[in-house]
């Protein structure tokens, strides 16, 4: 598996997250809820997150 470099993530609970570096395969971010713009980081969201079993 690649680990794509320097990507950061503070999201413990996630399955990817490996000592704050996400080791997911891919990384899908999607635009949050039903905008159609995002403007900022909080209009967007990460689909890639995986809860820790």
């Amino acid at each position: 598996m690649n680990i794509l470099p320097n990507i950061k993530c503070s999201v413990t609970e996630c399955s990817y997250n490996k000592n704050v570096q996400c080791d997911a395969p891919m990384i899908q971010v999607a635009r949050d809820g039903n905008l159609n713009h995002a403007q900022n980081s909080d209009n967007t969201k990460c689909d890639t997150f995986k809860p820790k079993s």
